[in-house]
């Protein structure tokens, strides 16, 4: 697939930035429900928006995200910035690789693209991480065909 570098890298920045929103939000989400902090995604958007460093304009897109579904688990699963995400994922994906066959450092777009695959995905190498972890500490570790957490005796 042939692509336009600017425009490429236009969708990659994009594609990013949702994610990386995604990330933090859902970070800030899944620590208001544990520590019962009631955090508002949407008014987090707004202050962010009105404050002096951050003021994307993206976060107007995203406080109505919040506003169609002021419960979305993440951002992701928002209709609208899921379907953008996925309409700019080949042009991401070529920026990251061409930028790594040429030596370029993409940390945090090469991250965002990470995270973006990893929330996709239902099982991933991590739960090997899991295994080890009980392994060499007693850990514990989730399965996925019955609820709980599960330590062996190696």
């Amino acid at each position: 697939m042939l692509f336009r570098s600017i425009d490429a890298a236009r969708d990659a920045l994009y594609a990013s930035k949702v994610t990386s929103y995604a990330q933090g939000l859902g970070l800030l989400s899944i620590a208001s429900k544990e520590y019962e902090w009631d955090l508002r995604m949407e008014r987090i958007a707004k202050i962010w928006r009105a404050g002096c460093i951050i003021r994307a304009t993206l976060l107007d897109d995203i406080m109505a995200a919040y506003r169609r579904n002021p419960a979305l688990e993440n951002l992701l699963l928002d209709e609208a910035f899921r379907n953008a995400t996925a309409a700019r994922q080949d042009a991401w994906r070529w920026v990251v690789r061409t930028a790594v066959d040429l030596g370029i450092p993409v940390l945090a777009t090469g991250a965002s693209l990470a995270y973006y695959d990893a929330y996709r995905s239902e099982r991933l190498p991590a739960n090997l991480t899991q295994g080890q972890r009980d392994y060499f500490g007693a850990h514990t570790y989730r399965r996925v065909d019955r609820p709980g957490t599960f330590h062996t005796t190696w």
